[in-house]
């Protein structure tokens, strides 16, 4: 059983940023407080899609240049007002923090967390998913094989009657992202996406792979389908990732992949706020598409 804890909505806790001098991006000169005032500012565009949806923290206290450490519970320390859900784990249960208000956000930050990862479902439909999630991850630097891989995956994907959307993952490659109707379960899911991939794969396998480990992939892009199993996460659109030049994960458009204007770490956190003033959020309609599975599921077997 999954238990929803919602806060107290007459709290009035504000976010203190302890150490905003601390720098987190050594080659950028990057501070704490530049992280915070960068989530400050995207809140408003960020928090539809990752609203209510399980975080894990990804949390760098010493910086990028230092190991850091990935964070799913928050049974302790956190602020009265912060949103938690409880989900059963084995042996027991992870409370994990959910983002629906922008002190949230900066309440993340403070904790050093660069990177917010995020599940494919919300609260409290935890078990039912709302996106579909491919994840196109590059063995090598080859940015016209990579952008011809998404492509085709993004017709595809038109060819089941499904629109898709894309967004820079910050690092090496780009997620596609399907809008569900949120009635299959994380079963189905996986199911669906692994089959896509198969199918994309039949097309083109000097190209694309299945397989995990880069020293069997040879040279091929993985079409990580895993983000859509229970309790797997992605990077949130928007989210900062730790990387020098702090790239961000964010919605792009097909016609900019296409042209070749936009790669894997095209976005900054110096330059999201002028980015977003210029073309807004690009997955505001994303809902208005939800889609269900079974007809192009029935497709994909027939092939």
């Amino acid at each position: 059983m999954v238990r929803y804890a919602r806060p107290n909505m007459a709290l009035t806790a504000m976010v203190a940023i302890t150490h905003p001098d601390k720098v987190l991006f050594p080659e950028d000169g990057i501070t704490k407080g530049d992280l915070a005032a960068y989530y400050d500012e995207v809140a408003a565009t960020m928090l539809p899609s990752i609203q209510a949806r399980p975080v894990t923290m990804e949390r760098l206290p010493s910086g990028i240049g230092q190991k850091g450490f990935l964070q799913k519970d928050v049974s302790k320390g956190f602020p009265e007002w912060m949103e938690r859900i409880e989900v059963p784990k084995k042996g027991g249960v992870v409370h994990h923090p959910l983002v629906c208000d922008s002190r949230s956000l900066l309440w993340l930050a403070n904790q050093n967390c660069i990177t917010p990862h995020v599940w494919t479902s919300r609260a409290p439909n935890l078990y039912q998913p709302d996106i579909c999630v491919f994840d196109l991850d590059p063995s090598e630097d080859q940015p016209d094989v990579l952008r011809t891989a998404a492509l085709a995956l993004r017709d595809l994907l038109i060819e089941l009657g499904l629109p898709s959307w894309v967004k820079t993952s910050g690092s090496k490659g780009y997620h596609i992202v399907v809008p569900l109707d949120g009635k299959a379960g994380f079963d189905e899911v996986a199911a669906f996406a692994l089959a896509v991939a198969q199918e994309l794969i039949k097309r083109d396998p000097r190209s694309l792979t299945l397989e995990f480990s880069k020293a069997d992939r040879g040279g091929r892009i993985l079409i990580d389908t895993w983000r859509n199993g229970y309790s797997a996460t992605f990077a949130a659109a928007y989210a900062v990732r730790a990387r020098p030049g702090a790239p961000v994960s964010a919605p792009c458009t097909w016609r900019e992949l296409e042209d070749g204007s936009v790669g894997p770490q095209s976005f900054r956190l110096s330059t999201m706020a002028e980015r977003i003033a210029r073309v807004g959020d690009l997955w505001s309609d994303m809902p208005a598409h939800a889609a269900a599975l079974q007809r192009p599921m029935d497709q994909l077997r027939g092939r």
